[in-house]
């Protein structure tokens, strides 16, 4: 048997949303230089939307100060666009983990607007969240 040395290849992980980037695959609703925003795909009410950076990070705490910032200047962008169709409210939220729900490995925050009646009792906010409108 030979004695090779060992060879360290670079793996190159495919990522869902890093996919998504440059809206081919779905439609791109807003866009600021750090952010891109996407409807959810299994989304939990009518016009759940998901931010994501452009650089592939896993959690929020891997933002740098000026995508912080811009962060918000996305979330006013998007949900300033759900208003116009009639949300009255947001839930947002981040899994961060595994064992928080996040399946996939880069970082992305829900924006699920809100309508009066879309649930019987809206006391409790995320904690009584309503049925997703699709099969997850």
């Amino acid at each position: 048997m030979l004695n090779m040395p060992s060879v360290k290849r670079h793996v190159t992980v495919s990522c869902l949303f890093c996919g998504l980037r440059e809206g081919n695959a779905r439609p791109i609703t807003a866009r600021t230089p750090s952010f891109f925003a996407v409807e959810d795909k299994y989304p939990v009410n009518v016009g759940h939307t998901l931010v994501i950076p452009a650089r592939h990070v896993a959690r929020m705490r891997d933002l740098t100060v000026a995508e912080f910032a811009e962060l918000k200047q996305i979330l006013e962008i998007v949900q300033d666009q759900l208003t116009e169709h009639n949300a009255e409210g947001f839930n947002i939220g981040v899994n961060e983990g595994e064992v928080a729900g996040q399946t996939v490995s880069h970082l992305h925050i829900h924006v699920i607007p809100r309508y009066s009646g879309d649930v019987a009792q809206p006391r409790g906010g995320i904690r009584n969240l309503k049925s997703a409108l699709v099969a997850y």
